[in-house]
């Protein structure tokens, strides 16, 4: 349950609480909190964020006002890209007197329909959503339609489904697996496979999409069995590729470093090696990846550019610009490290 800080025998300490956090007197806040003149307006704005992130409830005047905080929903912190962008956005939100509030879905745990009912309970002022249930076709959206209907400040990090009309910024996926794809054919191989998160992923249906058209480019016809599904994890990467290097695969595209160093530990349990007899590539250039044996070529994502650039597409909605829905796209680059190689004919 949320305190009034200017109701009963503990208005002094809830005064000098807020006043500690923002680093301003006790009569600063007592002159916020009362309406007064005199407060500038950063100081005011510092003054209620404080109030909200302490958990106190605002006085009956002020509550009409959203609050400076901002919500970053994120799937999991497990796969090193979701710490990067958190990093990124949380300090280009702190850096415009933001204060953001992190959200991520656990098994178990609060689940991202839970997580948009507190943060309306708190007043937001907007919302950044990365690898969302936005992004997944059959998964619901109905929380997504109710904070378009409450015209709620929202960005939308990388593709979602059709009918979601927020803001997005996203990794030109027909881009990295352009580069991906040229990269293995390049080095020799043909036959490339491909490791794709859920069939309702939507990266992952674009990402299947470009590789169609880079094979047919290249004069290779398509192989349904050179496409595999799987959960955004080590086991699942490993799993699936562990049926593509059976069926003659020598390169590997991965939509996540996490189902890369899957794609990897598969193809050493199968008494063969990276990258003498199967090159694999992965998607993120998250943290260590140059540090993994061998070091994973990848296609990075410009995440502190996209990243930043969520935060200003989100700040301009909050001061009251009407956000564009067209889909802005960042160009991602190739990081050719140890786990490809020209193609060596396999001996029986």
């Amino acid at each position: 349950m949320t305190e009034n800080p200017t109701s009963g025998r503990t208005t002094t300490r809830r005064l000098a609480e807020v006043a500690k956090k923002v680093g301003v007197s006790e009569a600063t806040v007592s002159r916020v909190l009362n309406g007064k003149p005199g407060v500038s307006e950063a100081t005011r704005a510092a003054v209620l964020t404080a109030l909200d992130v302490l958990g106190y409830e605002r006085p009956t005047q002020l509550r009409g006002e959203r609050a400076r905080l901002v919500g970053l929903v994120l799937p999991e912190l497990g796969n090193p890209i979701f710490p990067a962008l958190a990093e990124v956005v949380g300090g280009a939100l702190a850096q415009r007197g933001f204060t953001p509030v992190l959200c991520t879905r656990t098994a178990g745990g609060l689940s991202e329909a839970d997580y948009i009912e507190m943060l309306l309970e708190q007043q937001v002022s907007g919302v950044v959503f990365a690898g969302g249930h936005y992004a997944e076709a059959d998964a619901p959206h109905e929380h997504y339609h109710r904070l378009l209907e409450l015209k709620l400040p929202v960005v939308l990090v990388n593709a979602a489904t059709e009918g979601l009309a927020f803001p997005r910024v996203s990794t030109d996926d027909e881009v990295a697996v352009e580069l991906a794809f040229g990269h293995l054919a390049s080095l020799g191989h043909e036959r490339i496979g491909m490791v794709l998160g859920p069939a309702d992923h939507m990266p992952s249906r674009r990402k299947l999409e470009a590789f169609r058209a880079e094979m047919a480019k290249a004069g290779l016809e398509f192989d349904p069995g050179a496409v595999e599904h799987g959960l955004f994890s080590l086991e699942g990467g490993q799993a699936v590729t562990t049926r593509l290097v059976k069926r003659g695969v020598t390169g590997v595209i991965c939509a996540s470093d996490v189902l890369a160093l899957g794609a990897v530990r598969a193809v050493r349990r199968l008494g063969l090696s990276v990258p003498e007899d199967v090159s694999v590539v992965g998607f993120d250039d998250s943290a260590f990846m140059n540090c993994t044996n061998p070091p994973l070529t990848t296609v990075r994502q410009p995440i502190e550019a996209i990243g930043r650039t969520a935060v200003t597409l989100l700040v301009s909605q909050i001061d009251g610009t009407a956000g564009s829905t067209d889909e802005l796209l960042f160009e991602p680059e190739l990081v050719v490290r140890g786990s490809t190689a020209p193609l060596k004919a396999r001996t029986a």
